[in-house]
């Protein structure tokens, strides 16, 4: 069923798939990819379905067929043409985005935010997941685009992985660029805050006609906390906020393009070495496996039980 793939590889869209050839393409992918974004207030420069462009556009770089052949920051150069016409990509298979999810108290008063509850957004999430494996797709790549989809997926994932054989691979696109890495193509002001000069660039790497960039004033981010250490705080309401905040004027169409290179690069290799990977074994619904239960007429870890006096 490799025809069903562009020479190479690559995606093909499961909701073009007849159901009468499902389960042979599910048998030649090596791969499903599911994204997952929100419909969410970023701001009057950006759209309400940036987590979606962002989620939906880095899905598709998760198996470019033959390679980009472009040079990401820090690599050695191009891929070589004779090697790109040679070199296969992964087989995978685009499933819908799952357009809203939970958002934060901070969003959601701000016009065309669309939340839902997030005990919902579990089970949703669960009820999808699970479908695609159920539908011959034990590998899934989850490419998330929305912050606060990291717990409910991650929740969701976990059930599922319990209940069905599967390896469930959850990337963020927003990490797979460093503080460090936003530091040298922004400068030493804060780029990566909700709305900001990371995220529209990230947004201007796919849809730059989706952006309005003159549509504000930079809006400076509160802080970070003067610590080195990773945690995570949530607050009602930072200030100063307008359900973003960020150095807009940082943002540019070449930052975006060096974004979606960067962070494009890091998300196949990623995908490749999970491909690579052997698969899981099944879950049990018993406390220990079989082979390294004690046996029911083994001693105790105690040792035997002392006889009893005549």
């Amino acid at each position: 069923m490799s025809a069903a793939w562009p020479t190479g590889g690559g995606l093909v869209p499961a909701a073009r798939i007849p159901g009468g050839e499902l389960a042979a393409v599910a048998e030649a992918a090596d791969f499903a990819v599911l994204p997952v974004g929100a419909v969410e207030w970023h701001g009057p420069h950006l759209p309400l379905g940036t987590d979606l462009i962002l989620a939906e556009g880095f899905a598709a770089e998760s198996a470019i067929p033959g390679g980009d052949g472009a040079a990401a920051p820090g690599d050695g150069g191009a891929t070589p043409a004779g090697d790109r016409a040679t070199a296969a990509g992964p087989r995978g298979v685009l499933f819908p985005a799952v357009p809203y999810a939970a958002c934060p108290g901070q969003t959601r008063p701000w016009p065309g935010t669309v939340s839902i509850r997030p005990e919902i957004a579990v089970g949703y999430l669960a009820d999808v997941i699970e479908g695609i494996v159920a539908a011959g797709f034990p590998r899934l790549l989850i490419v998330n685009g929305h912050d606060a989809n990291m717990s409910t997926v991650r929740a969701a994932m976990e059930w599922v992985s319990g209940r069905r054989t599967a390896s469930l691979l959850l990337v963020n696109w927003f990490q797979l660029v460093t503080p460090a890495e936003t530091a040298e193509l922004y400068g030493p002001l804060p780029s990566r805050g909700h709305g900001g000069a990371y995220e529209t660039s990230g947004v201007l790497g796919f849809d730059p006609d989706a952006v309005r960039l003159y549509a504000v004033a930079d809006l400076p981010p509160k802080p970070k906390l003067p610590v080195t250490h990773p945690y995570v705080l949530v607050e009602s309401r930072p200030d100063p906020w307008q359900g973003w905040s960020g150095h807009i004027s940082l943002a540019g169409e070449e930052a975006g393009r060096r974004v979606r290179q960067l962070a494009g690069t890091r998300l196949r290799e990623v995908v490749a070495a999970w491909v690579a990977a052997p698969p899981p074994a099944p879950p049990t619904d018993a406390p220990l496996p079989a082979e390294v239960a004690p046996a029911a007429d083994a001693p105790s870890a105690g040792g035997p039980e002392p006889e009893e006096a005549p």
